[in-house]
């Protein structure tokens, strides 16, 4: 076996989630450590930014669950494996992990996986198809939260041989800055929202679907206007509903019955997400079911926001509650708006050390260098061993 680490990450795209950017995020600093570092996806939007002279791509039909192209992707992955001389196979999803576990059998190369949500478990069927990402010599858990989920749900499947280790998923902190936003961008944006200077502005990004919260948001704003008397306030709900048309009927719908048409912006996308950040007052996480992680909390306290988020999941572990923001009962718009209020009722000053708080716990915690160092380390041990 070659001395040199040459990893194999495989995605089925390579997009703007939260898996895929961990994914190229961990690629170029392997690049950057003089390992070989190579993706195989079926293509996403991100692959334009890959420094191809450094991380070597490889388009296969990985996103497919069709088991004729899962069967026919393990030879072309060991084909990859043989020729790149690749020493770990790194899988971070569930279709391709069975082509991986199955190419690294054959070619007896080390297999590991990242667990990056709770998945589907209720049916057996389902549940044996999820296997795949604990048969790895390494599972990684992106959170406690994920490491408490496999083994109340899959003990089963684990056992003394196969580590399964907790590596908290990590952002770049120098992009999530408040220090690096340009004041000219940030007007022009305002501008292009119709956003007012003098509103208390609240953000929630995130892919408009039903367990993203949206409805109850929808509904807390209504219970500020209501029960708090609280009218000089502008939302921004920032996602697609990619296709969605359906339940963003219903929220439009909710949003004439509660007349807040002149209160709710929906915005399709934003290329610049910390320039998004910059305009908030305050940013909301309104899940009502849990995040296997919680992007949206750690990007916002990265960069000095107040973030408000549903109790479950993994933002209870990267929020520090009433110290970097506030988490309330998940599911409960009253409970969500109580904390909206909260949050406008600060002075500067409180909401400047709240933001700090939140930019000292991400940059301790959740920075990406740590997160890509920890991935290293591992791959290292599972070498030695």
């Amino acid at each position: 076996m070659t001395s040199k680490i040459n990893v194999l990450q495989v995605i089925p795209k390579l997009g703007y989630g939260g898996a895929e950017t961990g994914c190229y995020d961990i690629a170029h600093f392997l690049a950057e450590k003089d390992c070989g570092s190579f993706i195989v996806t079926s293509g996403g939007d991100l692959i334009k930014f890959v420094k191809k002279n450094k991380v070597g791509i490889f388009k296969l039909p990985v996103h497919s669950k069709n088991p004729i192209l899962i069967f026919i992707n393990v030879f072309l992955l060991m084909l990859i494996i043989l020729f790149k001389k690749i020493n770990i196979v790194h899988a971070r999803s569930r279709a391709p992990a069975w082509s991986c576990y199955f190419a690294c059998l054959i070619t007896n190369t080390i297999f590991v996986t990242t667990f990056h949500g709770t998945y589907n478990y209720k049916s057996k069927l389902k549940k044996f198809y999820n296997s795949i990402m604990l048969r790895s010599k390494l599972t990684i858990a992106g959170s406690n939260f994920i490491f408490g989920h496999i083994n109340d749900n899959y003990s089963e499947y684990l056992n003394k041989h196969k580590k399964l280790r907790v590596i908290f998923r990590g952002i770049n902190v120098d992009y999530f800055n408040s220090k690096n936003i340009s004041i000219l961008k940030q007007e022009k944006l305002k501008r292009e929202w119709k956003l007012d200077n003098n509103k208390f502005t609240i953000l929630m990004p995130g892919r408009l679907t039903y367990w993203k919260g949206q409805e109850k948001f929808i509904e807390a704003l209504n219970i500020l206007v209501e029960d708090y008397n609280l009218t000089n306030f502008q939302a921004i709900l920032l996602g697609s509903d990619q296709g969605r048309k359906v339940y963003f009927k219903k929220l439009m719908s909710l949003v004439e019955r509660y007349n807040l048409t002149k209160k709710i912006h929906f915005i399709q996308h934003c290329k610049e997400m910390p320039l998004a950040y910059s305009l908030a007052d305050v940013v909301v996480s309104a899940s009502v079911e849990p995040e296997a992680f919680g992007r949206v909390a750690v990007e916002s306290q990265s960069m000095g926001k107040p973030i408000v988020a549903s109790n479950i999941g993994g933002s209870k572990e990267t929020i520090l509650n009433k110290k970097t923001g506030f988490l309330y009962k998940h599911d409960d718009p009253r409970e969500l708006a109580k904390s909206l209020n909260t949050v406008n009722q600060l002075n500067q000053e409180e909401l400047k050390l709240m933001g700090n708080e939140g930019r000292k716990n991400v940059t301790k915690k959740f920075d990406v260098e740590i997160m890509c160092d920890s991935n290293l380390r591992e791959y290292k041990k599972l070498l030695k061993n």
